[in-house]
C-alpha cells in the first residue's frame, strides 16, 4: 500500500487530506511539531512523526518508506519546506509530490513576500526530479468562518471580482486523485469552484445561514491600516495588507486542465454551507 507523507496535515487544507488520503486507501504519515495534537485530530489512523518541516533532516527521516509526499505548509516554512522535499526526494524512493501554491502566485507578483515565497518553492519543486503537481487553488469556503470576529462580519478592501470559491473536501479529492494519475506528473494546475461569487456576497451567505443576527460591513484598506496603528495590532495590520493585496490581484487562471485530469470540483457554496449545518 503507497504511504504519504503530509506536511501541514493539521492544517485547514491539509486535515482535509488526510481524511481523503485515508478515505481512498492510501497510508499516511505526517510530520508535525506537535504530535500530541495530531494523534488528538487522528487518532491511530496515521503514523506520526515529530519534527519541523524547516529542518532538512526531520524531513528526510520523515520521508523514509514513503512513495509520497503532500505540502500544505504555508506562511514563513512554506518556501524552506518545498526545498527541503525536492532536495530530499530524489534518493528517498517518492515517486510522487504535490504542492499547494494559489491562484495568484504569478510573476507579476512577486513583489508581494508570499508570492515570492511560493514561487521559489514551484522553483524547487520543477527543478528536482521527481515528478510532482502544483495546484494553484483560490480562495477556500472554509475561510469564511474568519471573517466573523466578536460578533462582527467584515469584508476588508472592495473585491468586487467574482470568485470561484472551493470546497476543502473537493481540493482533497483532486489531490488524491493526482497521486494516481500519470497523466497529473509535472503539472500545474488552476483549481476553482463551480460557481464564482464576489467576497461580499459569499460571506453574506455564510451569515444567513450561521450568524442571521449578524450584518456584513466592508472596512477599507485604509481604514483598516489606520485601526491597526493605532491599536497596535499587528495581526489586523498583516490582514489589512493581505486583503489589500488579493483584491489587487483578483483570481488568475483556468481550471478546465484540472477538471480533466483530476475530476471537477461540484461543491457550491449552498451545499457546504447544507452540509455544515447536518
Amino acid at each position: 500500500m503507497t504511504t504519504i507523507l503530509v506536511l501541514g496535515g493539521t492544517g485547514l487544507l491539509g486535515r482535509p487530506v488526510v481524511e481523503r488520503l485515508l478515505l481512498d486507501g492510501f497510508q499516511v504519515r505526517l510530520l508535525a511539531r506537535d504530535p500530541g495534537k495530531a494523534r488528538r485530530i487522528f487518532r491511530d489512523s496515521v503514523g506520526i512523526v515529530g519534527g519541523d518541516a524547516t529542518r532538512v533532516d526531520d524531513v528526510e527521516q520523515a520521508m523514509e518508506g514513503c512513495q509520497g509526499v503532500h505540502i500544505s505548509v504555508g506562511g514563513p516554512a512554506d518556501q524552506v519546506s518545498a526545498e527541503h522535499v525536492a532536495a530530499v526526494a530524489p534518493g528517498s524512493g517518492v515517486q510522487r509530490i504535490t504542492y499547494l501554491s494559489g491562484s495568484t502566485v504569478a510573476e507579476k507578483h512577486r513583489w508581494f513576500p508570499m508570492v515570492a515565497q511560493k514561487l521559489a518553492a514551484e522553483e524547487a519543486l520543477r527543478g528536482c526530479a521527481v515528478p510532482s503537481t502544483i495546484l494553484c487553488p483560490t480562495w477556500p469556503m472554509e475561510q469564511l468562518p474568519r471573517f466573523v470576529r466578536e460578533g462582527r462580519a467584515t469584508v476588508i478592501g472592495n473585491h468586487s471580482t467574482p470568485l470561484h470559491w472551493f470546497a476543502a473536501a473537493d481540493l482533497a479529492r483532486m489531490i488524491s486523485t493526482a497521486f494516481r494519475r500519470e497523466e497529473a506528473a509535472n503539472t500545474r494546475l488552476y483549481v476553482h469552484g463551480p460557481q464564482a461569487l464576489p467576497m461580499r456576497e459569499a460571506l453574506e451567505r455564510f451569515c444567513r445561514v450561521e450568524h442571521p443576527d449578524i450584518q456584513v460591513t466592508t472596512l477599507p484598506v485604509e481604514a483598516a491600516r489606520a485601526a491597526a496603528k493605532k491599536s497596535g495590532d499587528p495581526m489586523l495590520g498583516f490582514i489589512a495588507e493581505m486583503m489589500a493585496y488579493f483584491d489587487q490581484a483578483g483570481e488568475l487562471g483556468d481550471s478546465a486542465e484540472a477538471d480533466r485530469l483530476l475530476g471537477p470540483n461540484t461543491i457550491t457554496l449552498d451545499r457546504w454551507l447544507q452540509e455544515r449545518s447536518g
